[in-house]
């Protein structure tokens, strides 16, 4: 398997809990410690307490392991702490940042309604923000979960949300029709570049689908990763799928994520090559590592590149924008697997500690202002984006729509699931001019997916 060196990247978890029978020693040395440590100019008395609320808040979830629920209203209160806290450390306030964390741990709880286990999260990050990296309670509070509780928590959620579903069947469904668009010369074969593979889940439906067109088909997908064991043990689990269709010649490539590993990619003669950006665009950050990649991926010319991102209400520039844009979409996730998964699930406990968490928090430790911070566009943005680097959209097919709302359908639990208008549930819907789709949660949407080819005469 051929690699392309990168550079790591960051995960994390939670926390500490306290073993009370020691409780007292482990507080005296901790004071102790605090003499060595730089706290970004923030009282040091005030930060141990700070803490120490935050550590009883974990201590108290653990011991009793029960749901919890705020009462009317306390969730619009635990909202404007969140905001409130985020202006005075913009602000560089952080003698008011700290008083209003330390209320938010005494009300927050992560097994109580879906903004209190929010809440908890957003407050993590925000307090990360205040300790040096060199602090042991920095490492403490972003440390990573295991790859193997990573892959765990993203296949429960894979599970019991239309989440991941929509973007890969959708995505998988526009790959498709390109490539039976190219059957009178593409003999057959299927090029998949897939800059984000992760575990590889989105695949075994689009071998099932080629293998279901009858004659023999190819698929090679060269698929960019984190580690060389993550590609490696995705290559083991899709060879092993391929092998159950016997029309299916089946290659896969891995490659370390890296923008010049696009740069290597040589296409085969007469093959249907595309390229599958689902989750990645804004992972990159800059404006320019966008731009760069977007130019590699034209010079490929492939047949179809397939975008699907998370959707933002606007384009923030600051850190509060970014804060506020952040909040309102994970306030959506979390409110929609409360509608799957009951309070006391140890599942949905997986799912928020392990991943929704994790991306709470990683995109608080990446947050700036210098123009290198993940945030989440608008559709209109990654549309201008895309024409300028010399691309077209494609419109969709009925089958994506009727696809969409089959899938949902599926995935209904006790939540209702729409297609189109209403402010309920999950729901399906077109964009205008028909050229993508979107899953929203009630009246926020969430991600959108969209087509898009090399434009002619550039």
């Amino acid at each position: 398997m051929e690699v392309l060196e990168d550079g790591p990247l960051l995960n994390f978890g939670l926390a500490i809990i306290i073993d009370s029978g020691c409780e007292r020693r482990l507080k005296r040395k901790r004071r102790e410690s605090f003499k060595s440590l730089d706290t970004n100019g923030v009282s040091e008395g005030k930060m141990f307490n700070l803490l120490e609320t935050r550590e009883l808040m974990l201590q108290k979830g653990n011991k009793r392991r029960e749901a919890t629920t705020s009462e009317d209203g306390k969730g619009l209160h635990l909202i404007h702490l969140l905001l409130v806290c985020a202006t005075s450390f913009a602000e560089n306030k952080l003698d008011s940042t700290i008083k209003n964390l330390k209320e938010l741990y005494e009300n927050v709880s992560l097994y109580g309604d879906s903004v209190q286990r929010m809440a908890a999260y957003f407050a993590d990050g925000l307090v990360a923000r205040l300790l040096t990296r060199r602090s042991p309670f920095h490492e403490t509070i972003m440390k990573e979960p295991t790859a193997e509780d990573e892959f765990l928590a993203y296949i429960e959620l894979y599970k019991v949300s239309p989440y991941y579903q929509f973007a890969h069947f959708t995505a998988n469904q526009m790959i498709m029709e390109a490539f039976e668009r190219d059957e009178t010369y593409n003999n057959r074969t299927l090029h998949v570049v897939d800059l984000d593979v992760a575990y590889g889940f989105q695949w075994p439906s689009l071998m099932q689908s080629l293998s279901e067109t009858g004659n023999h088909v190819s698929l090679r997908i060269t698929g960019f990763g984190k580690t060389v064991e993550e590609l490696e043990e995705t290559e083991a689990r899709l060879v092993g799928f391929a092998k159950t269709f016997r029309n299916l010649s089946f290659e896969f490539q891995g490659m370390l994520r890296s923008n010049c590993g696009v740069k290597s990619i040589r296409k085969r003669e007469n093959e249907t090559i595309a390229v599958n950006l689902v989750f990645y665009l804004n992972s990159l950050g800059n404006f320019k590592s966008i731009s760069d990649l977007l130019e590699s991926v034209y010079m490929l010319n492939p047949s179809v590149v397939v975008l699907i991102e998370q959707e933002g209400n606007r384009s923030p520039r600051t850190f509060l924008s970014r804060f506020i844009e952040f909040l309102h979409y994970y306030a959506a996730m979390f409110d929609s697997l409360d509608d799957f998964l009951p309070l006391d699930s140890l599942q949905r406990l997986q799912i928020e500690k392990n991943h929704l968490g994790t991306e709470i928090k990683r995109l608080m430790e990446f947050d700036n202002d210098e123009g290198s911070s993940p945030h989440f566009e608008r559709m209109e943005t990654w549309k201008g984006r895309m024409e300028g680097h010399g691309f077209e959209g494609t419109s969709l097919s009925s089958k994506s729509i009727i696809q969409a709302k089959l899938l949902l359908k599926i995935n209904s639990h006790s939540s209702p699931i729409l297609l189109g208008g209403e402010n309920e549930g999950f729901t399906a819907f077109e964009r205008k001019e028909g050229n993508a789709i979107s899953l929203a949660w009630q009246d926020k949407c969430l991600i959108t997916a969209s087509a898009w080819q090399c434009a002619r005469g550039r």
